[in-house]
């Protein structure tokens, strides 16, 4: 066999591989993208043929009326959940940003008291059930007078009480040369200027990947918001889209599938505006 006819020979088994992996990824993604396009299909198909034709995504005709109709329905217009839901979502988002990036980096730069002890207990902290502590908390922040408020929702995030995004920055904040806070210490710059001055700009694509998450799982939060909400002039997106389900076979099918495609638009639109701080963000934190 001549040089050229095996490097020919080994390229064609090179490539098996490569088209195996491509199709399992295709599969998935259709798998994957499939609930999606369905609800879109849905969403401007007649109420009579959501289910008949349940299994075709495109439309035998089509109506723009549940979008129409769903926009204002229900005890609370759907721009005012849009909005409930903005304002949460981005005051969790600063908070977790701003308590995480403090507590990760006490934890990696400082030195203090049982360091390893304390970081070790808040990762404990990941695999604690939020049902376990479910009870407590309303306990409290009912005597505080905050049920029926946000403050539940948003308070907490200030405080560094997501442990997921705290070992996120820390392993980040790990990967800047400890030369440059040495650097710093010697022209007379604090921990507290250090951080501000040398390691937050070097954070940015971790706290922006911290910023996209926490805004995302707010968003689609659901339970919290139950617990803590009640008032339908306060309720969020994700507890507006329950008002066009009826336990007594009144469910408004088509609006709810409207609405909720233009419930995924602001994430939609914040993943792909900030796809590549995302990736860097993940791709940079959990090296050393």
């Amino acid at each position: 066999m001549t040089p050229r006819i095996a490097h020919a020979a080994a390229g064609r088994r090179a490539d098996k591989p490569s088209i195996a992996r491509l199709s399992a990824v295709i599969l998935g993604a259709v798998v994957m993208f499939y609930p999606l396009a369905w609800m879109i299909s849905s969403s401007v198909k007649p109420e009579e043929q959501i289910f008949t034709t349940a299994t075709e995504l495109i439309p035998r005709s089509l109506t723009a009326e549940h979008y129409v109709d769903g926009w204002n329905a229900g005890s609370t217009p759907f721009p005012q959940l849009l909005l409930n839901s903005f304002i949460i979502s981005s005051l969790v988002a600063i908070g977790t940003v701003i308590s995480c990036s403090v507590t990760a980096y006490a934890f990696a730069r400082l030195r203090f008291p049982l360091r390893r002890f304390w970081f070790a207990l808040m990762i404990v902290t990941i695999m604690l059930p939020a049902h376990v502590t479910l009870v407590p908390k309303y306990i409290l922040f009912s005597e505080l007078g905050w049920v029926d408020t946000y403050l539940p929702l948003i308070v907490p995030t200030f405080l560094a009480t997501d442990a997921f995004f705290v070992f996120l920055l820390h392993q980040f904040i790990r990967t800047i040369p400890l030369a440059l806070d040495e650097a710093a210490r010697i022209d007379g710059c604090n921990p507290l200027r250090t951080f501000w001055h040398i390691t937050l700009p070097l954070l940015r694509p971790a706290l922006a990947t911290t910023a996209i998450f926490s805004f995302i799982w707010s968003y689609g939060d659901f339970f919290s918001q139950l617990i803590y909400i009640s008032n339908p002039k306060l309720f969020t997106v994700a507890l507006g889209l329950q008002q066009f389900l009826d336990s007594h076979g009144g469910s408004q099918y088509g609006s709810m599938l409207a609405m909720s495609v233009l419930s995924l638009i602001p994430v939609v639109a914040l993943f792909v505006f900030f796809q590549r701080q995302l990736v860097d963000g993940i791709a940079t934190s959990g090296l050393r």
